[in-house]
């Protein structure tokens, strides 16, 4: 149990590593899956495209979509740009930065699809076929419109009876592929470069309002994370005191049945102290309220005056 506890508190201690790593595995889970994927094209017209663009585009927004839910600072980030004012401002600056790191870790697993995708090319063949010009290709010269339209269509089918024989297929595969290609390492090399100018050029702006906005992100995500641990806490020993004041209640009833109670200040000290001031749920929930609506400045002034 505390083996578990040790690997439970390095998570939430690491955080943003954790989620690096999540990233990561998200996006070998996109190769992988791409990889296994059995990419069966239509060969027919009127569903090559859709059928093209919707495996290039659709898992993409669903892998975007688990990274944002796997990503806990996406739901501490709506909460703070939800909550009400209080007695402590918003900051938008924060909610900015907190916005921006969540999007890009998110965005790792669908672009790594997309290249892929892009650099393997049957997506694209299969989805532009149809529109390529048929007059660059020797093959397509004395079939009518209507002939020549099918047959493009049934390029990615490369086992189809109409195009076993036909000497133009391999090319049109071949100058989609190149276009696929070409596109896909585009996309990569424009990625590179805006990392690369990215992380270069950052020290040439204001690095204080920079480290403000990481410092008071990471204090959110803490906050949040202690508030919970001590909710928990509270809730046990709130439960624990509840008990005791329930079993202290009917005590003559168990004297009558010979048991033995233990009184209720043994070993409730802690709980005491803990507790104090908090005897019932409405108070537990205007608490939990004022926490809410009314989170308390973040100045500890008075507390190191006490």
């Amino acid at each position: 149990m505390d083996r578990f506890r040790m690997i439970f508190q390095y998570f939430q201690s690491n955080s943003e590593s954790v989620m690096n790593g999540i990233c990561g595995l998200l996006a070998l889970a996109s190769v992988k899956m791409y990889t296994s994927f059995d990419f069966s094209c239509p060969c027919l017209l009127q569903y090559n495209m859709a059928y093209g663009l919707g495996i290039m585009f659709v898992p993409p927004v669903a892998l975007f979509f688990c990274g944002l839910i796997l990503n806990r600072q996406s739901l501490v980030m709506l909460e703070e740009w939800r909550r009400p004012q209080g007695h402590r401002k918003k900051d938008l600056a924060v909610i900015r930065y907190m916005c921006s790191s969540i999007m890009q870790r998110a965005m790792v697993a669908p672009v790594v699809w997309i290249i892929v995708t892009l650099l393997d090319g049957k997506c694209l063949i299969c989805a532009f076929s149809g529109s390529v010009d048929p007059e660059k290709f020797a093959g397509f010269a004395n079939t009518s419109l209507v002939q020549v339209q099918q047959l493009l269509a049934k390029v990615p089918c490369k086992d189809d009876e109409l195009m076993r024989n036909n000497t133009s297929r391999k090319a049109v595969s071949r100058y989609l592929r190149c276009w696929s290609q070409a596109l896909g390492w585009s996309i990569l090399l424009i990625l590179i470069v805006a990392a690369f100018l990215i992380r270069w050029l950052r020290p040439c702006f204001d690095q204080a309002t920079l480290l403000q906005a990481q410092h008071w992100s990471n204090y959110i995500d803490i906050e949040q994370k202690i508030f919970e641990e001590t909710c928990c806490e509270h809730s046990r020993l709130f439960a624990h005191k509840c008990i005791l004041h329930f079993f202290e209640s009917i005590r003559q009833e168990i004297k009558l049945h010979s048991f033995s109670l233990p009184r209720e200040g043994d070993g409730a000290e802690e709980e005491e102290d803990f507790l104090r001031g908090i005897t019932d749920q409405d108070q537990v929930n205007k608490l939990l309220k004022m926490w809410y609506y009314e989170k308390p400045p973040l100045d500890v002034r008075q507390v190191t005056q006490r």
